[in-house]
């Protein structure tokens, strides 16, 4: 892997915000990171005090803070003071409702201006705000809102009469529901409740370690997981911004996510909104040209999107980028699931400058691991760690936590806890919190490589290695070697039960447009596998699949392909968006 290009970045790495990361990476404190956001006059923390107010207060109020274009194309702008204003009525709403201060707020909304007020009016509130993805089915939803003892709920009212009428009964906690565009038996109107509540708000003023964010991962088995995250991660949402994403004030900044997943909220609202920037806000799914209308139109700066979409820009070939305007773009970024390789040469070849993969979890609350805009990019790499975060590679046995430190070595990807966007729990099971921790590391569950120079390399989920003749092979590899065919456009890699190999390697894949499943292709597939990965890590067998089991946030399901091969038991499925068994 050491040996793959290697990408300079642009020109305008020269004014990165990190500019030498070796020196900045010693140098880093998160006392001086806290000193970076105002808190409240007087003492306190609030994320939304963070994201609004304090630009306010220094003149920023006009700067737009939000461009919301609808699925119709129409566009509407939210200036810093307008949303301030909003947000204040949106926190006496929830007052007036007889919502105080540790009330859990959820939505269940698309990516509308309500989506987002309520988010950071509820922050304001000293309220703690959960995003549920608008397009869960209700018992996902059930769940969620269930485990998290939901007091308020805002939607729409289909969402409403579609989803969560037939619930109400089975959730004794939730006591109000407001609806953003109408008004039915069992919610209340929003709009009249915001007419009506005053522009003036004074926000809470709340502690470091006061829950602000819940957000649900999916279990392997059984019900998701609600991840507590406290008004201290302003502190790591800011400064990653800043660091990874390159963020800078006055910045055009188009975060693909939706605020129903940790991204969407973390870099997608508050990392944006904290340095300043102004966000774009599309409400339409994804469209390829639509989107690279947005990118030239926008005159985007930064974009953070996800490996599947890049993967379907891909597909759709680079002439659909043609005879735009990209010379506003100067960084982009991945997340979600890891990048291949071939999506960050695809990038350079189009757009002039590389993707920049990154790495974190719902759990540790923002970036970790990061290709920096002032660093070489080497395809396929996380990158190193932020400034702040001490990073290894352990291997876990009866004994504890062993620190590898040869070069490449597979073990498990491991981080120092005390960074303040750390998860504080898994709501109502602490025993699952505590396994996450051993011998003074957080274990994040997943398998990587760190080389010679710091890079780090994503291997798989520690469920996921395959041990196949006394190899040790990550999915991962095997998926990026097959993507790089010109007939793949997506593939899932797992490992089957073998009486002699012990596991064996098993491809699905998806082809692109213009491709046809056949028994020659197969063949090609095959011996381009075994001459980029040899004949022991290679896959023994190949199955076309139009669609591969996908979550709403774009992961490839390993885990599902692999239950369904071996008749078991799915589990929680609940984040499942496209599936073709």
């Amino acid at each position: 892997m050491q040996s793959d290009p290697i990408f300079k970045t642009s020109a305008a790495a020269d004014a990165a915000n990190l500019r030498e990361y070796d020196t900045e990476y010693a140098d880093f404190s998160w006392d001086a990171a806290r000193k970076l956001i105002d808190g409240l006059p007087g003492g306190g923390i609030n994320i939304a005090y963070e994201a609004i107010e304090r630009h306010v207060l220094t003149g920023h109020g006009p700067q737009i803070a939000l461009r919301w274009i609808a699925k119709s194309g129409e566009r509407t702008d939210i200036t810093y003071a307008e949303l301030s204003l909003l947000t204040n009525r949106f926190a006496n709403v929830l007052h007036n409702c007889g919502l105080e201060k540790g009330a859990r707020v959820y939505s269940l909304l698309g990516r509308t201006p309500e989506l987002y007020i309520a988010a950071l009016g509820s922050l304001k509130a000293g309220c703690i705000f959960c995003p549920l993805f608008s397009a869960f089915g209700p018992e996902p939803i059930h769940a969620r809102m269930e485990i998290g003892g939901a007091n308020a709920l805002v939607t729409t009212t289909r969402l409403y009469k579609r989803k969560i009428s037939d619930l109400r009964d089975r959730l004794p906690e939730l006591r109000t529901v407001l609806l953003t565009d109408g008004d039915v038996e069992g919610g209340d109107p929003l709009p009249p409740l915001m007419a009506e509540a005053s522009e003036m708000f004074q926000t809470e003023r709340m502690k470091p370690e006061d829950t602000a964010l819940l957000h649900f991962t999916s279990g392997t088995t059984g019900k998701p997981k609600g991840v507590v995250h406290v008004h201290e991660a302003v502190v790591a949402h800011h400064i990653t911004g800043r660091l990874a994403l390159d963020l800078k004030p006055g910045d055009s900044y188009w975060c693909t996510a939706d605020p129903g997943w940790v991204t969407g909220t973390s870099y997608g609202i508050i990392a944006p909104l904290t340095n300043r920037v102004t966000m774009i806000v599309d409400e339409g799914e994804f469209d390829v040209a639509r989107w690279y209308e947005i990118l030239a139109n926008e005159a985007i700066n930064v974009w953070y999107t996800a490996p599947t979409a890049i993967r379907m820009l891909m597909k759709a070939g680079g002439k659909a980028a043609k005879g735009h305007d990209f010379t506003a773009l100067r960084f982009m970024a991945s997340v979600g699931e890891p990048l291949n390789p071939e999506a960050v040469v695809w990038g350079n070849d189009v757009f002039g400058m590389p993707f920049h993969d990154n790495w974190w979890q719902t759990e540790t609350g923002g970036i970790m691991i990061a290709n920096f805009a002032s660093m070489a990019v080497r395809p396929g790499s996380m990158g190193k760690p932020i400034p702040g975060i001490e990073a290894g590679i352990v291997e876990i046995s009866k004994d504890g936590a062993t620190e590898l430190t040869k070069p490449m070595a597979i073990g498990e990807l491991a981080l120092r806890p005390g960074w303040p966007s750390m998860m504080r729990g898994y709501l109502h099971e602490d025993a699952r919190y505590r396994k996450c921790f051993l011998d003074g590391w957080y274990l994040s569950g997943d398998l990587a490589m760190r080389d010679a120079d710091g890079y780090f390399w994503f291997v798989g989920r520690s469920n996921d290695l395959i041990k196949s003749s006394g190899h040790l092979i990550g999915p991962f590899e095997v998926e990026s070697a097959l993507m790089e065919h010109e007939a793949v456009a997506e593939v899932g890699v797992i490992g089957i039960p073998d009486d002699t190999a012990g596991e064996r390697v098993k491809a699905y894949v998806a082809l692109k447009p213009g491709f046809e499943a056949s028994d020659a292709l197969l063949l090609e597939l095959i011996g381009h596998a075994r001459k980029k990965l040899g004949p022991a890590v290679a896959p023994k067998e190949i199955v076309f699949r139009e669609n591969l089991p996908k979550t709403r946030s774009g992961k490839i399901m390993r885990r599902l392909l692999k239950t369904r091969e071996l008749g078991l038991p799915e589990g929680d499925i609940s984040t499942l968006e496209s599936d073709e068994r």
